[in-house]
């Protein structure tokens, strides 16, 4: 049987310099702090990585540098997910040859699937390809949320080795860690949403994919081992630190701010430019006078100091 992936695993930015130009040099500046943080793995092209905003050119770039990078060093995990079949499969063919170490899929979005188109889909897919699949439970974003069911069924797909949940909702991760633990207690079992983390180790999970991570990885490294050792009172005191660095997603009004917050925070930092994919735009002088006032509350004020 295969160990399941665990610990924490960051969905990083994608640091940019204009809407098709990776700013290279701190995106390799961002890995290494990452890495120094001690996180156990690397996930590149997700909802926090601007993936599905970013050309596929531009989408291989990521791919290339975040493996040449990490060099082996933890396992790097690249998002596919895309409205065209024939592009997440690319996409995928791509990673395996510049050596990520798996992929993650969340339900195509625009149109709507139903449970057995996505079911079948999911069929379809995972023979096409190259490496391990981690499914996304995004349902905020996708409009579609993998229902318990069909993640019982996918259970019997050879190639799906596990499953990210960001649906905030701790009754459907109850669900799909009893399925795991009875159908596959291989299956990587990993938490999305920051502040459910370690209530989710406590039912089941292997670790969690937090974009704080970004910014102060080390403050749920603590968290995650805090939660593994059963710890209440490192968990009390890395849940107050992980919530205060949570204000940096609250600054702006709308509901790109949690991206914006940690790339200004990041460039705050000196890690890296802050550039949005279009159509967003990164924070304006008051935003980010408010998002440096936090950082400074926290003790964040030069990059090696997180």
């Amino acid at each position: 049987m295969n160990t399941p992936l665990a610990g924490i695993i960051p969905p990083i930015v994608t640091p940019l310099k204009d809407r098709d130009t990776l700013d290279a040099e701190g995106f390799e500046r961002l890995v290494e702090h990452e890495i120094a943080g001690g996180v156990h793995g690397l996930f590149i092209l997700g909802t926090t990585g601007e993936g599905p905003g970013l050309g596929y050119r531009l989408r291989r770039e990521v791919i290339d540098r975040a493996c040449r990078t990490a060099n082996g060093r933890l396992p790097v995990l690249v998002g596919i997910t895309d409205t065209a079949f024939v592009e997440s499969v690319a996409i995928a063919r791509h990673a395996a040859s510049a050596g990520a170490d798996a992929l993650v899929a969340a339900p195509p979005y625009y149109m709507p699937e139903g449970q057995p188109e996505l079911l079948e889909y999911l069929q379809h897919l995972v023979p096409e390809l190259p490496l391990p699949l981690y499914l996304y439970n995004m349902p905020m974003m996708t409009k579609v949320s993998f229902a318990p069911e069909t993640v019982k069924q996918a259970m019997d797909i050879a190639g799906i080795a596990g499953i990210k949940d960001s649906s905030g909702d701790m009754d459907y991760f109850r669900s799909v860690c009893s399925i795991a633990l009875e159908r596959r207690p291989d299956w990587s079992l990993l938490m999305g949403s920051e502040s459910l983390l370690a209530p989710a180790v406590a039912c089941g999970a292997h670790g969690g994919v937090c974009g704080g991570a970004n910014v102060a990885p080390r403050v749920f490294v603590d968290l995650y081992e805090a939660a593994v050792s059963r710890d209440a009172d490192r968990i009390r005191d890395a849940e107050a630190r992980a919530e205060a660095l949570s204000r940096i997603y609250r600054v702006g009004s709308h509901p790109s701010t949690g991206i914006k917050g940690i790339k200004c925070a990041l460039s705050l930092l000196g890690v890296c430019d802050d550039f949005m994919a279009e159509p967003f735009r990164r924070f304006r002088a008051p935003e980010r006078e408010k998002v440096a006032r936090i950082l400074s509350e926290l003790g964040l004020r030069a990059a090696g100091q997180v």
